[in-house]
């Protein structure tokens, strides 16, 4: 990982700033890829801090510059930030966060007045606009000031790479499972439940799900820059024509397509006119009905709808909707996840033989290079749904490391090997971390192993009433490695698409307080995946994709339903790394049990492939 020189690129835009009459300037980031400003926000943020995470946000000043992320990335930004840049470490006692310490900048001190702080109201969300602009008077700042034109851009000018244009595609119902007009339906009656005028869409993923709809605008994330408005009576999809093929026009028979850019204009326009019915003799009497946005739409979207009068932030009906897939997209993530895992196990043969019998020299990306020229291969496959994370030794310490050609390693079969991969499917998305070592472990590498698998069949086997958070059942997977005196600074797991994102929304296993907020359901895809990391030394990751179903319970306290878990991810655990005597005997059961249903359901794959049949039967063989 290389450390970029931002001084340049800082002076330019603190002469903008200047010129703006801004004091201090805003380039926030979130990970979860799936609102309207994420996609071009991060690298943005990337290229003026010249950190590569995908969490992470910017607060400079006209003499400070400072880069806020969490316990994923502090190695990593520590590696890539230059002298011009202060890292604030989320999460650690005395660390402020990214806000407090914009608002501690702002605020008036004993040589100077109070400042105005600026941001892109397109790259912040409306209720951390309204709270931080609340917090910057509190403390004597002077304001928040929406620029409208982005200032990195500025800065960026002509080295900005151009924004993707491929057509946006069909996604047929064989893989969707319901036809986008059924979930038009379903939204309205929502909304007429709650007494809404409408719903203004901004995430991405649930525009492109709501109208079977897939793009290639972001790369491993299949969707496109749009917005969408749906009302008791009107369908409009604001995406660029040229996006649009005559398949997809076809396929959209009856929405209303409008350019992308128009949107502000149009939802201006569209509350002036109810605004103006509202106040007739007629109306008179009925209650003001209120668009709906996501609590994650943006403060230029809310700006736009004339704010809290007439503006309700929700968490996003179709987001909720989204993330409990029908029976066509569970079925389309068991079979794209075995198809997945014979390509991560013929991979991990691949591997072995080259650095074991053949003694070759591979770095990290040539690995990550060849699993995904082994992923391509088989039905249905799409592409990556992240950057491979191929790590050796060292760098799999590093939790979210990105090996690039030319500044990378070369894989040592001395050390662990760390990978974490998924692909995009027709059918499903998948994501899947296995860590390997393919000579002798040291004794600490192998109990670290075991207690993170300790972790990992513990949430797998657990049995919970309907209406547990993920955010109640994280303990499990940690309390192995607690009592070891181990952690890890990651969320447990993650929502995953169906040949969507990657990480899905609102659900999650994990210490952040959002995932208290909304309970697992039957339906939900997820991630399981507990590690431990050693800065310097290795780093150990276990992750299957694991569905949410209903299981049967000898009684049923309060007539509650009970629900756990069936894992679809398809590749076997590491022998070498499993300390036995620390397995319980329903853990060995547990072992044994997966690692058959692995060999069953993927050892078709290999009938003509001796190397990689030989590997997986071993692998998979009885404790």
């Amino acid at each position: 990982m290389e450390t970029v020189d931002t001084t340049e690129r800082l002076r330019q835009l603190r002469g903008l700033m200047k010129q703006q009459k801004v004091d201090i300037y805003i380039v926030p980031s979130e990970d979860a890829h799936s609102s309207e400003y994420i996609a071009p926000t991060d690298a943005r943020r990337e290229y003026i801090s010249g950190f590569s995470g995908s969490a992470g946000t910017a607060v400079i000043t006209l003499h400070k510059a400072a880069l806020a992320t969490d316990g994923r990335y502090f190695n990593q930004a520590s590696k890539q930030l230059d002298k011009n840049w202060e890292l604030l470490k989320q999460g650690f006692q005395d660390v402020p966060t990214w806000q407090e310490w914009a608002v501690e900048q702002a605020a008036p001190g004993d040589d100077k007045p109070g400042l105005t702080v600026g941001v892109d109201p397109t790259t912040i969300t409306a209720p951390e606009g309204r709270k931080l602009g609340e917090k910057i008077k509190k403390k004597g700042g002077k304001e928040l000031v929406a620029v409208s034109d982005n200032m990195v851009d500025w800065v960026w000018a002509k080295q900005k790479p151009a924004r993707p244009n491929e057509p946006a595609k069909v996604l047929g119902q064989e893989y969707a499972g319901k036809r986008y007009q059924d979930k038009i339906e379903e939204l309205r009656k929502e909304l007429d439940k709650k007494k809404a005028a409408g719903f203004v869409v901004s995430m991405l993923d649930e525009i492109a799900w709501l109208f079977n709809l897939r793009g290639n605008d972001i790369p491993y994330n299949p969707v496109f820059f749009s917005y969408a408005v749906v009302t008791p009576t009107t369908v409009t999809l604001y995406i660029d024509e040229s996006k649009l093929g005559e398949n997809a026009k076809a396929h959209l028979m009856g929405v209303t397509i409008r350019p992308y850019n128009e949107i502000f204009s149009d939802i201006a326009a569209m509350v002036k006119e109810q605004t103006a019915t509202n106040g007739s003799k007629d109306a008179a009497s009925t209650p003001k009905r209120k668009y709906f946005i996501s609590t994650k739409a943006s403060w230029a979207l809310s700006r736009a709808l004339g704010g809290e009068e007439n503006v309700e932030e929700v968490r996003s009906l179709i987001g909720d909707a989204k993330a409990i897939k029908n029976s066509i997209e569970l079925e389309g993530m068991r079979q794209c996840h075995i198809r997945d895992g014979a390509a991560l196990i013929e991979y991990f043969a691949w591997l072995e033989d080259q650095l074991i019998a053949k003694e070759a020299t591979l770095d990290e990306v040539e690995g990550a290079d060849k699993l995904e020229s082994i992923r391509s291969k088989h039905d249905h496959f799409v592409g990556l749904s992240f950057d491979t994370i191929s790590s050796t030794g060292p760098n799999a310490a590093v939790i979210h490391y990105k090996p690039e050609p030319g500044n990378c390693s070369t894989i040592d079969p001395k050390q662990i090997y760390l990978c974490d991969s998924g692909a995009q499917y027709f059918d499903g998305t998948t994501d899947t971390t296995r860590t390997l070592h393919f000579g002798e472990p040291t004794a600490m590498e192998r109990e670290s192993y075991t207690v993170v698998l300790k972790g990992h069949i513990a949430l797998d086997l657990a049995v919970f009433p309907k209406g547990t958070s993920g955010f109640a059942l994280d303990t499990l997977a940690r309390q192995h490695l607690w009592a070891h005196g181990l952690e890890y600074r990651h969320g447990t797991g993650h929502g995953v698409g169906s040949y969507l994102n990657v990480h899905e929304g609102p659900i999650g296993i994990g210490t952040r307080i959002q995932y208290s907020e909304v309970p697992l359901s039957v339906g939900n895809v997820i991630s399981n995946e507990p590690g431990y990391y050693e800065d310097g030394k290795f780093g150990i990751r276990i992750e299957n994709i694991i569905m949410v179903k209903e299981v049967e319970t000898k009684h049923k306290f309060g007539e509650k339903p009970y629900l756990g878990f069936e894992h679809v991810t398809m590749v076997p655990m590491c022998r070498k790394l499993i300390d036995l005597e620390m397995l319980t005997g329903i853990e060995k059961e547990w072992l044994n049990s997966y690692h058959q249903q692995v060999l069953e359901k993927t050892k078709s794959f290999f009938t003509e492939d001796e190397l990689s049949r030989t590997w997986l039967e071993r692998e998979c063989g009885p404790y």
